[in-house]
């Protein structure tokens, strides 16, 4: 019987898929499959792949037809996944040894739905610890006391998929599938449906997952189109919370994350293409239209007055047509 699924995508990162894979040699065990989706990578990283398909302990090779982006490759996995539990790595980050075998015993003793962990982050040389905001740790919670208060980061703030271990319970009632063809923030409404539909976690302070962050291929890093799919996936957050029996409570946070989120896009707009640039003040504008006005307001008034400017000023703004060329939905 497979105990645990590491689902790992992989695209075009020949240079970092080495150390990812000595990682997961290095948590091998025979009840422990790695389960290894190839997103149509162009580069080197289809050799790596086909090598460690044959060396790698418990591998799963899993070649995808077109490049879907990472949650459609994650969700590749996750249909073949066996284990009774399930986390994931991405393609060009690591683990320390022995850190699957600490997640199996964490949630395993804990008895919960799924265990959220802290993570390194690393960039360049330098090594940053990243914790899971939540107060109480190894103790049993409820994910929906963990997303608020809508003043403060929560467990819904650290929506990294790869920083915990999920039980296939949740797999079975289809809440571990991403949206497919989000190409970025993929895990913003994964996360926010864990906390409202999930019925018990726990936080603990594992340090094993290892981010790299300043790749130049990441999406991070890249200023195109895909880059837009972050109001895709918060109006799919506001939408899904708006259906919520307590959306009079949750929604104010998701607001408040929403136009936190837009606000940072915005202030870095120099590094997105012109034709994305301007998709991107446009749809921003259309989406604060969209939002409850009440809870709109709340949200800029909590915020510093640049942030809060730099809304007012989109919110005041015409409707206009996308740019040409660009998609929008």
């Amino acid at each position: 019987m497979v105990k645990l699924s590491v689902v790992v995508p992989f695209f075009n990162v020949q240079t970092y898929a080495p150390d990812t894979l000595r990682s997961l040699c290095a948590n091998a065990r025979e009840d422990f499959e790695f389960i290894l989706v190839d997103d149509c990578s162009t580069d080197g990283t289809p050799d790596l792949l086909e090598r460690a398909g044959r060396e790698v302990p418990g591998a799963v090779l899993v070649r995808r037809a077109a490049n879907g982006g990472l949650a459609t490759a994650r969700n590749s996995g996750l249909d073949v996944a066996r284990g009774e539990y399930v986390t994931f790595l991405d393609g060009d980050d690591w683990l320390a040894p022995g850190h699957c075998a600490r997640l199996l015993a964490a949630i395993e003793g804990l008895g919960v739905d799924f265990v959220r962990t802290d993570h390194v982050q690393c960039t360049g040389r330098v090594r940053t610890v990243h914790r899971v905001p939540v107060g109480r740790r190894g103790q049993v919670v409820r994910p929906r006391e963990a997303i608020l208060p809508a003043d403060r980061s929560t467990s819904v703030d650290y929506p990294y998929a790869w920083a915990g271990v999920y039980h296939r319970r949740l797999l079975e009632r289809g809440l571990l599938h991403f949206r497919d063809g989000l190409r970025t923030a993929e895990d913003r409404p994964w996360i926010w449906r864990l906390h409202r539909e999930a019925d018990s976690f726990a936080a603990v302070g594992l340090l094993g997952v290892f981010y790299r962050r300043g790749v130049a291929t990441s999406l991070t890093q890249i200023g195109d189109v895909r880059q837009l799919d972050f109001l895709r996936a918060f109006d799919q957050v506001i939408d899904e919370t708006a259906c919520d029996p307590d959306a009079e409570n949750l929604l104010p946070k998701a607001v408040r994350t929403y136009c936190a989120i837009m606000a940072h896009h915005l202030g870095s707009i120099e590094r997105f293409e012109p034709a994305v640039a301007r998709t991107l003040r446009s749809r921003s504008a259309e989406a604060l239209r969209r939002l409850p006005g009440d809870l709109l307001q709340d949200a800029l008034d909590a915020m510093d007055e640049d942030r809060a400017a730099r809304l007012r000023r989109l919110r005041r703004r015409p409707g206009r047509p996308a740019a040409a060329g660009v998609a929008v939905r």
